[in-house]
This record gives C-alpha cells, structure tokens and sequence, in this order.
C-alpha cells in the first residue's frame, strides 16, 4: 500500500519546527528516522494530515559525556551509538543494545529518540532509558521541560508528551566503574523486536551489591522496571546463585501477556533465562 496524501514540511531550525507543529498537532507527525513511522504510514495504520521532517534542524544529533551525565541527541542514529567510544559501563551498555537493533540499515537511519518517542515496550532504548532514569528533554509550543523516564512511558506507544512537544535529548547517568551492565533479548528472527528483553546494571562494591536496576521489556505495555529482582539483588553477595534467584523473583513478579509469540508462562520463562544472561553478559556473575 502507499500512505494516503499528506503535507510535507521542512523546517531549518528547532523554533520553525515547534512553530509548524503547532499548527495542527493532533494530525501532524515528526519525521526523524522514519523506520517505524514510514511503514505504519505505509500500511495506513497511521494517517498524519502533515509531515514534519526534522532532519534539517541542528543541534539535535551526537554523544556529549560529562561529569555526571551522558547527554545524546535525540537524532543520533542507532549506528552512532554502536560505535560510540563512550568509556566505562555505561559506553559498553550502550554498544550492547544498538548492535540489537533491527538490522544495519535500520540502524543506518533510525534514531535514538525516535524509538524512544515511538514507545515500544520492548524496544532497546526505551528499556535502557527506564533502566537508568532517562530524562527526556521536550520543546514545545510552551517552552522546554525534562521528563523522568518513570512519567515519560504511559502505555504501549502512548508517552507523556504532548502532541505540539518534540523530542530534543535523552540524558542518561554517567555509571562509574564499580557497574556491571547488560543486555539480553529473544526474538524469533535476528532483528525483530523482542519476545521478551532483559536489561540489568549493578553496582558491587568489594564483593557486595549496592546499588541494583533491572528492566524487562515485552512483560508489560511499557518497560518493566522489576522491584521484586532489584530487591533481591541489592545487599546481597555478587555471585551467579544471586543472579539466580533474581531472575526467579522477577519472573514470579510479572504478569505479561499473552499473544502468537508465547503464552504468559513462557515470557516468564524468558526472564528466567534472560536476566542471567544480561549479567553474565560482562563477566561478572562468574
């Protein structure tokens, strides 16, 4: 099929782009890197009356580390952040997840905060930003505002965001080096979304786990963080038994859906099977 008619708009810079999208914002749509937007127009699934094509506008693209947080531009092409040289746990996190990421054309043009916009609850970068507290810096009509991954996530491609607001950068904390982090999906086909996804970054210190996140994706409408796992996780001895049983508590904790893929109790076999995975996955559950 071919997408039904539209206008098409180009702006140069971020205020032309707030000010075309509040035009008519309830039947507009922001084109980033479009592999999620163009074959849903494709299909007809989505209908937007106008098209705004943000490729154009600068400052939104590139991987600015500081002190204390990572700040990325929500342009960034999924392939930038593959091949980011970003040091230290959060550097390798990140390498992890984009090299999971659809297939290299995919990651050739899609963005990073348009996954993130399009709030796919299994989709890479929605897991690591609710995985580390992301916080979403949006510009709209109103001025700019920042909102925590914990709000910004609603509902399977549902996000707090309002229809005249863009996506501007995605914030992310610089993790030191006392992290472990990773990442493990099951999908049916190499670059599908998956079934059931695992995120985790922990914090041990001289042998003891003090600070714990995991996340799961596909168990929920939006990414899971699992209280159950990091509750089991935090204060305990760093060993692959701990791993374990934190696997064990976040799929006791979960109630995901059922649909072709895979029944509830399969899901919950893959967090079992995933989540010692993601850890292991730096060597460190040995």
């Amino acid at each position: 099929m071919k997408p039904s008619a539209f206008e098409y708009v180009r702006p140069t810079s971020l205020e032309e782009a707030v000010d075309e999208l509040a035009v008519d914002p309830y039947e507009s749509k922001v084109l980033s890197g479009g592999q999620s937007l163009i074959p849903m127009m494709n299909f007809r699934l989505a209908r937007p009356e106008r098209l705004i094509d943000i490729n154009r506008v600068p400052g939104l693209e590139g991987i600015a580390p500081g002190d204390e947080r990572v700040t990325i531009g929500a342009r960034t092409r999924h392939l930038t952040v593959q091949n980011t040289h970003l040091p230290g746990p959060l550097g390798s996190l990140l390498r992890s997840a984009a090299a999971q990421v659809g297939h290299l054309p995919i990651r050739t043009r899609g963005t990073f905060g348009g996954s993130i916009a399009h709030c796919d609850a299994a989709s890479e970068w929605c897991l690591v930003a609710r995985l580390l507290d992301a916080e979403m810096t949006v510009r709209g009509s109103r001025g700019e505002r920042t909102i925590p991954a914990a709000d910004f996530f609603q509902a399977i491609f549902t996000t707090a965001m309002e229809p005249d607001e863009i996506l501007t950068s995605i914030s992310l904390p610089a993790l030191d080096d006392h992290h472990v982090t990773g990442i493990a999906e099951f999908a049916r086909r190499a670059g599908d979304f998956a079934i059931v996804a695992a995120t985790a970054a922990v914090k041990v210190e001289e042998g003891v786990v003090t600070g714990a996140r995991v996340c799961l994706g596909g168990v929920s409408e939006v990414p899971w963080r699992s209280a159950a796992a990091e509750a089991v996780l935090l204060g305990s001895t760093w060993s692959a038994q701990t791993v374990t049983e934190a696997a064990e508590a976040a799929a006791d904790e979960v109630d995901p859906p059922a649909d072709s893929h895979g029944d509830a109790d399969y899901r919950r076999d893959l967090v079992r099977a995933l989540l010692p995975r993601a850890l292991n996955a730096t060597g460190a559950a040995s």
